[in-house]
């Protein structure tokens, strides 16, 4: 088949482009310019690579006419971040494509509730993020259910992987919290450490994209998390960072009010925005339904992140 990636040459498009090749498909990458994927591979050799501004192209309504002159049997979309998006390609490929399958995010459930959340609890997001994107999957589903159009919403977790900074044990993505574990220093957790964080590594993804599409009878009207077998708490991250650098966890708590101060706001921003959400998500469905399989658990995708950067001068735990 032949397969259009919108902002096919981020994070997930790294590890999804050679499971396209690899699996046969004729492959067009679509994005703002020719950024190169995170990691090298001879299958981008083989891949058509289209340059368009989605935002500039979208104020004239031309994009998804323009992905349509491609003529894809099937357009993965990684970077809808508004229903006004999503309502411009369904416009378009009505009729034309044989399946759409668009990235969404765990964060389109707001607060957890009942852990692990399963996919048809409701969505209550608070962020501006998780509001767009919950309305895009709202959109994409009820066009599916009252015209037939063929749809699939994937709902990612944290992403990880090779080249990527992963959230740390602190709810942010501030690279100090790994070099003081690294050191046996001391390390300050927000209230009792027990709040979710659920990752999953950008390979597992770009593996569940293939098997919505292998599996399209199935996928089609239907959203499923994307994510590794089993949230974090906060401390249990802590404590097994620490045993992997060969450290005891030198572990202290404060409340949310005090540890706010102990950082700088971005990073304090971060954690909140984390804790808040807590997230702890099931698979089940997408376990069943498309037989998909993560590769990684999340401390497995976290350690082989921690060591590229580490390899790749990218983090320094010794000074």
């Amino acid at each position: 088949m032949k397969v259009v990636i919108i902002g096919g040459t981020g994070h997930i498009g790294t590890y999804l482009v050679p499971r396209l090749v690899n699996a046969g498909h004729e492959t067009i990458v679509v994005s703002r310019n020719k950024k190169h994927p995170y990691l090298p591979h001879s299958s981008w050799n083989s891949v058509r690579h289209v340059e368009m501004d989605r935002v500039e192209m979208e104020k004239d309504n031309l994009f998804a006419t323009q992905i349509l002159t491609l003529a894809p049997d099937v357009v993965i979309d990684l970077i809808c971040y508004t229903p006004e998006s999503a309502r411009n390609l369904v416009e378009v490929f009505q009729g034309k494509i044989a399946h759409l399958i668009s990235c969404g995010t765990i964060w389109v459930h707001g607060y957890s509730e009942q852990v692990p959340t399963k996919e048809t609890q409701p969505r209550n997001p608070f962020c501006q993020y998780g509001k767009n994107k919950a309305a895009c999957e709202e959109y994409l589903l009820s066009v599916s259910r009252d015209t037939g159009f063929p749809v699939t919403i994937l709902h990612p977790g944290h992403l990880v992987g090779q080249g990527w900074k992963p959230l740390n044990p602190a709810g942010n993505f501030n690279l100090v919290t790994f070099k003081r574990i690294a050191r046996g220093e001391e390390v300050i957790l927000p209230n009792l450490g027990l709040e979710t964080v659920h990752h999953v590594h950008a390979d597992d993804v770009a593996q569940s994209f293939i098997k919505a599409m292998d599996n399209r009878s199935k996928a089609i009207g239907e959203s499923f998390h994307i994510v590794s077998e089993q949230a974090l708490t906060l401390r249990g991250y802590a404590i097994a960072m620490a045993a992997w650098f060969g450290q005891k966890p030198l572990l202290k708590f404060l409340p949310w009010e005090s540890w706010k101060n102990t950082v700088e706001k971005d990073d304090a921003n971060a954690t909140w925005d984390h804790i808040a959400h807590s997230p702890n998500c099931s698979i089940a469905k997408a376990q069943k339904l498309l037989h998909y399989s993560p590769r990684y658990s999340s401390l497995e995708s976290i350690y082989e992140s921690i060591q590229y950067l580490i390899d790749n001068n990218q983090l320094d735990i010794t000074n």
